[in-house]
């Protein structure tokens, strides 16, 4: 049995579409000024996992400029494709040279020091990502669009990797352990490889299958159809739309 997702109308598609522009020039605003901190601290303490931190943001940046890039199209739906494979492609590139970087450190060329403006830039991120990424998510998700809701899982990325690039400074900060900051840094660049794979194919959202309406809904598997008419599978990770509210 074949069933057809119901999405929300028109004026709440609109309120939608300019919510998430709002929250991407958000997004952009904050990005741009953590990877300028994040870059000078990283540098001047020779620390991988600050500059990798502070990448992140450059890429975060782009993610966020190809979601701006595609709702300001009239039919944002038509350009959903290209807007994801620029989030993957950022991830990819951040993955490549944190994870260089953090190797080179690990074999000796540089050790990174104490940075307090990286402790308070990592601590500030914690804190503010996490509203950033939900407020998107949930429009992304009720929307039906995939790289809104991978923007805003680029952006939940960043609480992570705040959460790593502060233990990985607090560490070294606190017991001289170096080699705790590199290690970091190749997590975020391990994170980042799985988080480029999943948008490449386009896992970042789906939409799900609506409730049975009766008895006869039982008679075959229910398939849903997304905002542009193609069948999709529901998902299990619970990305899929939520309804209005």
């Amino acid at each position: 049995m074949v069933t057809a997702a119901l999405g929300p109308g028109p004026a709440r598609r609109a309120l939608l579409t300019r919510r998430i522009r709002l929250l991407v020039a958000a997004t952009i605003t904050y990005n741009v000024i953590e990877a300028v901190v994040a870059v000078a601290a990283g540098t001047a303490a020779s620390s991988a996992a600050l500059i990798g931190f502070g990448l992140d943001s450059v890429v975060e940046v782009a993610s966020a400029a190809a979601v701006a890039w595609q709702f300001s199209a009239a039919d944002p739906e038509r350009r959903e494709r290209s807007a994801l494979r620029v989030i993957a492609v950022s991830f990819f590139a951040l993955a490549a040279y944190v994870g260089f970087d953090a190797v080179r450190a690990l074999l000796g060329e540089g050790e990174a020091e104490h940075s307090t403006p990286g402790l308070v830039l990592a601590a500030l991120s914690l804190l503010i990502m996490p509203f950033l990424s939900h407020a998107q998510r949930r429009a992304g998700r009720e929307l039906g669009s995939a790289s809104a809701v991978a923007d805003s899982k680029q952006t939940l990325l960043c609480t992570y990797l705040s959460a790593v690039l502060l233990i990985g400074l607090g560490l070294n900060s606190a017991f001289g352990w170096s080699w705790a900051d590199p290690i970091a840094a190749l997590v975020i660049a391990a994170v980042a490889v799985r988080e480029g794979r999943q948008t490449w194919r386009g896992d970042a959202c789906c939409t799900p299958a609506p409730p049975a309406a009766g008895p006869a809904a039982s008679t075959g598997p229910a398939v849903s159809t997304g905002p542009t008419g193609s069948a999709a599978k529901a998902c299990p990770d619970g990305c899929c739309p939520a309804p209005p509210g």
